[in-house]
């Protein structure tokens, strides 16, 4: 009778947990079994390159115009050097550049020493230095060579800087122009090169494009800052500067 108590007590306990199994599931409903899964998609990539470009005569300049002036005391070279400059900015408003397009770029007032040659010290003060620099905007740039020789007339005996570049509308124009052409390279670079390789070209995924500025263009003048022996006639040229654009298209491939 004991063997028999001993063993019914695990059949009571395992009966009862299947029980409770059973009466979970009929109220509870069905016990949610998951499963993640993740789809991957591979996807071969093509990419081919172009090149295009624009010329154009530059549509503006830029030029650096200065005086510096020499004197015994700081007010006697501020004044001269003063007196230069007001001229040259008077002046070029005459010949029609805006107030917008004159800006100060560097006004310094320095003392001078006498030079002791093979000495180790500088010897006593002589004087002062006044250097006074504008940079002008001009457009049209048919008026450089009158802003040149308008400005040496009135005393600048500094300079250089010249810069001929494009106003930003023209600059729009050519670098517009300039991508077509290589858009237009890169897309045909690349059926021949699929066609050769035995590539099927799908849609286009990506396109990425750089651009560069044009070239700066120096005057051959001081660009150091030397007095500037000017010809009778002064001639300038801007030449031709060219927008360059380079293109990368990224093509799916099936």
């Amino acid at each position: 009778m004991s063997f028999w108590n001993e063993f019914k007590k695990p059949l009571v306990i395992i009966a009862g947990f299947f029980l409770l199994l059973f009466i979970y599931t009929k109220l509870a409903g069905p016990i949610p079994f998951y499963i993640n899964s993740v789809n991957t998609t591979k996807t071969d990539l093509f990419s081919s390159s172009g090149e295009g470009e624009a010329t154009a005569v530059p549509d503006q300049t830029t030029i650096s115009l200065g005086v510096t002036k020499n004197a015994s005391t700081v007010d006697e070279a501020q004044k001269q050097a003063n007196t230069v400059a007001n001229k040259i900015i008077a002046d070029l408003k005459k010949l029609g550049i805006k107030d917008k397009d004159i800006k100060t770029t560097n006004y310094n007032v320095h003392p001078n020493y006498e030079v002791q040659p093979l000495l180790p010290t500088r010897g006593g003060q002589a004087g002062y230095s006044v250097t006074h620099n504008i940079e002008v905007k001009i457009k049209p740039i048919e008026l450089i060579n009158k802003v040149i020789d308008t400005a040496t007339a009135d005393g600048a005996n500094l300079v250089g800087g010249v810069n001929f570049t494009f106003s930003d509308d023209l600059q729009k124009k050519l670098e517009e122009e300039a991508t077509k052409e290589a858009v237009a390279n890169a897309k045909q670079k690349a059926q021949t090169l699929a066609s050769s390789a035995g590539v099927r070209l799908g849609k286009i995924i990506n396109v990425v494009s750089s651009s560069n500025n044009p070239p700066f263009y120096p005057l051959s003048a001081a660009e150091k800052g030397e007095v500037v022996d000017q010809e009778p006639t002064t001639n300038v040229t801007p030449g031709e500067n060219t927008v360059r654009v380079g293109v990368t298209i990224y093509y799916e491939t099936y």
